[in-house]
């Protein structure tokens, strides 16, 4: 492993000291560009070389009877506290350096003062790519969606038990392209496993993460909700992804490390976590489809004890203008159900989501309107079910 790493560096560290010593020899013009685009405002020089993006997005959010998932039964029986917020507050920078091909990004959530991404990406080649920093782990495409290009107001009920969320390291990726359906994508990683802004490990173990991806139709499906380009061509994926980790957490979020529901306050390298998931997606004339399919197994190594948790979500949009004439032509119509088991012991211990959204694109993504109607069901063997009917209101806008 320590050779694997040292080979990383040396190749990462002579392509960056390469790209720097190619700007080093030529002067950089005087005169450059400033123009807005989909990434937000642009400024570059002439060249070409140097690029900096800046872009931010704002998020609104009214919800009734209250605005989190539910996690436990006692969240059913709070008090109602219908709610009025800015959701998200976002600042993104972005862009290359010194040679095309030298990217970086920054992205900081201004409400809660949280630095959320920070990574150098070297992507020469598509068939190998390198990137190193902060940012989402490519676990599962319904977190790398970004939360203002989803096709619900928010992330499934099983996005809190499984996502990865962010984490730090390094990782190898690219498109492998042989034509046809030989069209593959791959990720591997090694990342400290102990969640967004985290300067330090809790043991000698690391984090490892793969995911490959197959693009059964020659064309990959964007990391983005819904059809909104009402393609012309079909593209499908299907990925089979996979992590473990030692560490004191069972979940991670955009706070960083934290713990499921019965595996509270872990000590440095208590759990071992291993999960795999898998996934599929597929997108043609206005029609989205998106799943995953989840096991994550939790051993403590103190209470030597195992637990597998499962879950799943299917979910799929359309835009009906393209049958009825009457609907309107920017809006899309969504719908998801989750299903969660915190232990695939207890059958009859079983968490559900059903819901159903509007999406009105003003301009695509960039600027729209959301009505979400969610239905909770919590089951459990040693107490009655509990459920709930949600209400949400959703403006996202970025510029």
């Amino acid at each position: 492993m320590k050779r694997c790493l040292l080979l990383f560096f040396l190749l990462l560290g002579g392509a960056i000291s390469y790209s720097f010593g190619q700007a080093a020899t030529d002067s950089l013009p005087a005169q450059g560009k400033f123009y807005h685009s989909s990434k937000g405002f642009e400024f570059s020089d002439a060249s070409g070389k140097f690029l900096i993006q800046i872009a931010s997005r704002l998020q609104f959010r009214f919800s009734s009877p209250d605005d989190q998932n539910p996690v436990t039964f006692d969240d059913f029986t709070n008090e109602n506290q219908r709610l009025f917020k800015i959701n998200r507050a976002r600042l993104k920078i972005g862009g290359h350096a010194y040679q095309p091909w030298l990217k970086y990004y920054f992205e900081y959530e201004l409400g809660q003062s949280n630095l959320l991404d920070f990574r150098v990406m070297l992507e020469k080649w598509p068939w190998l790519k390198f990137k190193l920093g902060q940012w989402k782990v490519e676990f599962t495409r319904e977190r790398l969606i970004s939360s203002g290009e989803q096709q619900l107001v928010d992330r499934s009920l099983i996005n809190r038990q499984f996502t990865l969320d962010r984490q730090q390291g390094i990782t190898v990726y690219g498109n492998l392209d042989g034509g046809g359906i030989a069209n593959f994508d791959y990720w591997v990683a090694i990342l400290t496993g102990t969640g967004r802004g985290s300067t330090a490990n809790d043991d000698n173990r690391l984090m490892y993460f793969g995911r490959f991806q197959w693009n059964f139709l020659g064309r990959e499906v964007p990391f983005e909700g819904g059809d909104l380009e009402i393609s012309e061509k079909p593209a499908g994926v299907i990925a089979l992804a996979g992590a473990t980790n030692t560490s004191p957490y069972t979940r991670f979020s955009q706070s960083g490390g934290g713990s499921l529901e019965g595996f509270e306050n872990g000590l440095p390298g208590q759990y071992l976590v291993k999960q795999f998931q898998l996934e599929s997606a597929f997108n043609y004339r206005g029609f989205s489809w998106a799943s995953e399919w989840h096991r994550k197994q939790i051993q403590d190594n103190i209470n030597l004890t195992t637990t597998t948790l499962a879950g799943y979500y299917l979910q799929a949009g359309y835009f009906p203008h393209l049958v009825f004439n009457f609907w309107p032509e920017k809006m899309e119509i969504a719908t998801r159900f989750a299903k969660y088991r915190p232990d695939i012991t207890i059958p009859n211990n079983q968490q559900k989501e059903f819901a159903v959204a509007l999406n009105y694109f003003f301009v695509a993504h960039k600027n729209k309107l959301t009505v979400e109607l969610t239905r909770f069901e919590f089951q459990d063997q040693s107490l009655p079910q509990s459920d709930e009917t949600r209400i949400r209101v959703q403006y996202d806008i970025s510029f």
